[in-house]
């Protein structure tokens, strides 16, 4: 199992409905995975390089993008949103799973680690 296809399995043991994956470049395991398993995944970012992937910017969100998702995750972003994806998360009323790069700490989330992954979990 990939690294990101055990955060996949993770959020598909903890979560349901419409999931929002923030930030997601040009790497889409985890949200493909997530779409098998039978999830409503939305993927955002600055500079979509798929057609599906909406543009947004979450220093300021088009919140209704976002409404009724359960979770908000963000693989590696930069330290410079990582604040407002957690804000957006609580502003929805969801949860965020931020996976920081390997060196950096997440203040006020719960470390967790799962099948090698470490992540942050910010409960709403």
């Amino acid at each position: 199992m990939t690294k990101f296809k055990a955060l996949g399995e993770y959020i598909a043991n903890n979560y349901s409905g419409k999931i929002v994956e923030v930030g997601v470049g040009s790497y889409y395991e985890v949200a493909e995975y997530l779409k098998r398993r039978g999830f409503e995944v939305v993927t955002i970012d600055i500079s979509p390089r798929r057609e599906e992937t909406i543009k947004d910017d979450v220093l300021n969100p088009r919140v209704e993008i976002y409404e009724g998702a359960s979770l908000i995750y963000a693989i590696r972003p930069p330290y410079e949103i990582q604040e407002s994806i957690i804000k957006l998360a609580e502003k929805i009323g969801c949860d965020a799973i931020i996976v920081p790069l390997k060196s950096e700490v997440v203040e006020g989330g719960k470390l967790t680690t799962y099948r090698g992954v470490s992540f942050y979990v910010f409960r709403r």
